[in-house]
């Protein structure tokens, strides 16, 4: 089934699920979140420094959110301007904005991370452009619904491993919009599975075996991704405990799916493979960052 088709058969759907977004979420501003003091230097005496993993978690979900113009930019040119889903592309991206405000604004008044070197990455980031580029609307579907809860859990994990309460109140703050975000999608996902199953499937296939988290671009990338996988905040046991086993296997019940082309099929067995030996690698204790995880699942 094509772009265009999908779009259409799912616009109804589309439009509902903007209607329960919209009745879900709730107003909220950055300024309510963190107290405006004069900020400390991340070497002040009272700064507490964070582990590696925290604050290279900080730092690449302030840096992904940064990126915000060339995630809108590609969900844009797959998605359209008009009816619900050009609404929802831009709710998203002012959503997503303010999560970039809120999160600078901690880091800043907490001194955790040098504002110098943030706003160097941040100009490194942007000016690359790097970030994700589905290829069609069935993988943009699947890795968007993947990559939000991801997101969602990582801000969760990160605002438990922080040391103050404010902290934690402002990644508490995000995670509860970026599970919003992951519903939508999670139920686009279901819906686009009715009406062209085989697509689907193997759609997911692909983004569940390549998956990467949008902050790939990042300078360092990888081993910000190692430091985080270390302190536990997102890690293979992660990856496939509270995403692939919940999500793929469970929600979207892909062993069961019935009336696949033989292309589809010969997906959905290598997928399950996949995350088959994804478990087995989880289960040996492995801490990969998502990065790693297809050489892991191979072992």
């Amino acid at each position: 089934m094509d772009d265009a088709t999908i779009l259409a058969e799912l616009l109804p759907t589309a439009e509902r699920l903007v209607d329960r977004h919209l009745g879900m979420a709730k107003e909220w501003f950055p300024h309510d979140l963190v107290e405006w003091r004069p900020p400390p230097t991340p070497t002040a005496a009272g700064v507490e420094p964070l582990p590696d993993g925290v604050a290279s978690a900080l730092f690449v979900n302030v840096l992904t959110e940064d990126n915000l113009p060339y995630y809108f930019a590609a969900i844009d040119g797959l998605f359209g301007r008009h009816g619900a889903w050009g609404y929802w592309t831009r709710r998203w991206t002012a959503e997503e904005g303010r999560h970039s405000i809120a999160l600078r604004d901690y880091l800043i008044m907490s001194g955790h991370i040098d504002p110098t070197t943030l706003e160097r990455a941040r100009m490194a980031q942007v000016t690359g452009g790097v970030s994700p580029q589905p290829t069609s609307i069935s993988d943009a579907f699947a890795y968007l619904a993947l990559q939000e809860l991801a997101t969602r859990i990582a801000h969760h994990n990160t605002g438990k491993a922080l040391p103050d309460a404010e902290g934690y109140g402002v990644m508490k703050r995000v995670a509860a919009d970026e599970n919003l975000h992951y519903l939508f999608y999670r139920d686009l996902v279901s819906a686009a599975l009715e009406i062209d199953p085989s697509g689907m499937v193997e759609a997911i296939k692909r983004q569940v075996i390549g998956f990467e988290m949008p902050g790939t671009g990042i300078t360092g990338f990888s081993g910000h991704a190692k430091a985080i996988a270390r302190a536990g905040i997102y890690d293979l046991r992660v990856h496939h405990d509270s995403i692939l086993r919940p999500v793929v296997l469970g929600h979207w019940d892909i062993a069961e799916r019935q009336g696949l082309t033989p292309s589809a099929e010969k997906a959905r067995t290598r997928l399950l493979q996949f995350i088959t030996r994804l478990g087995r690698a989880s289960v040996r204790g492995l801490t990969n960052s998502p990065a790693e995880m297809v050489e892991a699942s191979s072992r």
